[in-house]
């Protein structure tokens, strides 16, 4: 069962203050299992290129994951010997579940990991973290199928990294590049609200975490890297790409029913342009028009399917009628979601009584462009019928947009929709 302890709503996202040297701004953190051998190198090179190059305090943490070799003494003996590395043992394995108990209680504002192999080439570490402390970005993910990326790896991994991608494209609409790469960071506050929405423990952690937030509308950093393939990774790739694609079966159902209360880091931060009203502007006309369009043309073919489904066992008049009329219900349904934004079951029935009377002005056109078409033709072909249909449709199209956008779902003086409230405060639902 999944535990939502996350606050409510997100501060403003502001360029991150200067802080004493005793409060770390970034929180590096290394999360390890038996690797002994790698350890020191590792945080010996990460410590001196942030020494040299980092110009905020910052702190490397050691996350061992239940390790059974020497990997927690090596960890103590750095800890020990240098202020800014800590370590913290974990007592069971998981990546994920490693980096929500580092993050979940760093006091750093800006969280960070990275592979113990350092496969990534450290100089994309500040402009990684640079948009966070800014404020312009939440999140910042290290990719190597940008363009301008140098990777170095063999044809094995090169496959599945990319098919990976395009099934998360394919399958959860993602639009980040690269999901599995370990060179991401994430601001403290967000993290704080979108960690305990994160159910996977493992390897899926962060392609879930980066899922849910691109769903929620938070910003993602993406910085080309330079990346060497390490031969000696004991990461086992079968049984990684398998967990990974349960996980996205997983998240996708979820979605898919709303499981994911996700409402609540919609428009987080208060400071989106697209909040913005402006005097004499209509509020979000272009994006209304592009999701009426895609609507209207959906339902156009929902339309005409069920229109050459009925006309099997009635007539054109008929046939018409009754698929105007059921996809006229979908068609409101879906244009007060998705093109005017409107949510909830407040004046639902209202908008689809409205709804339906714009369907009988669409009835009226196409009805009489039917009517005109029998006058000139005793025995119209089927397919000059549905020319018709299309063509009087198209007419009524602009209609119904004009009277959706006018009188069904009309715009208050601040150019949001009347019947909803932008952006949402969950405080509200109290």
């Amino acid at each position: 069962m999944r535990t939502d302890t996350s606050p409510d709503v997100l501060p403003s996202r502001d360029h991150l203050p200067a802080t004493g040297r005793d409060v770390p701004v970034l929180d590096v953190v290394i999360p390890v299992y038996n690797e002994e051998k790698d350890l020191e190198p590792c945080v010996l090179r990460l410590h001196d290129h942030l020494a040299r190059t980092f110009p905020y305090p910052f702190r490397i943490t050691v996350a061992d994951n239940a390790s059974t070799d020497r990997t927690p003494r090596v960890a103590a003996e750095l800890s020990g010997r240098l202020e800014e590395v800590r370590h913290v043992r974990l007592d069971r394995k998981g990546r994920g579940r490693a980096l929500r108990a580092v993050w979940s209680a760093s006091d750093a504002p800006v969280l960070a990991y990275m592979d113990v192999d350092l496969s990534t080439d450290l100089n994309a570490l500040l402009p990684l973290v640079a948009p966070l402390i800014s404020g312009h970005s939440d999140l910042a993910i290290g990719s190597r199928l940008a363009r301008s990326s140098r990777v170095v790896r063999g044809p094995k991994r090169e496959f599945i990294s990319r098919a990976y991608n395009l099934i998360l494209r394919g399958s959860l609409h993602a639009r980040f590049s690269d999901a599995q790469c370990g060179f991401k960071a994430i601001r403290g506050d967000v993290a704080r609200v979108l960690l305990p929405l994160v159910e996977d423990t493992g390897w899926f952690f962060d392609t879930e975490m980066l899922v849910l937030a691109e769903r929620a509308g938070l910003r993602i950093h993406e910085v080309p890297v330079d990346w060497v393939d390490d031969p000696d990774s004991t990461v086992h790739l079968v049984r990684t790409a398998a967990d990974d694609l349960k996980g996205v079966w997983r998240v996708g159902r979820a979605l898919a029913v709303g499981a994911l209360p996700l409402d609540r880091l919609a428009r987080p931060f208060g400071d989106d342009p697209r909040d913005r009203r402006l005097t004499g502007v209509p509020g979000g006309l272009t994006r209304q028009l592009v999701g009426f369009c895609v609507v209207g043309a959906l339902s156009t073919l929902f339309y005409l399917l069920l229109y050459s489904g009925f006309r099997t066992f009635t007539g054109s008049q008929a046939a018409n009628a009754l698929a105007l009329l059921v996809s006229a219900v979908a068609n409101t349904a879906a244009n007060r979601r998705l093109t005017f934004g409107v949510r909830g079951r407040d004046r639902a029935v209202r908008h689809q009584a409205q709804g339906l009377v714009v369907f009988a002005i669409g009835l009226a056109l196409t009805s009489g462009s039917l009517a005109a078409l029998d006058t000139a033709s005793v025995h119209p072909a089927h397919s000059t019928e549905l020319a018709v249909l299309v063509a009087a449709n198209l007419a009524a199209t602009v209609l119904r947009f004009l009277l959706l956008r006018a009188w069904v779902f009309p715009a208050d003086a601040t150019g949001a929709p009347s019947c909803t409230t932008t952006p949402h405060d969950p405080r509200d639902a109290r």
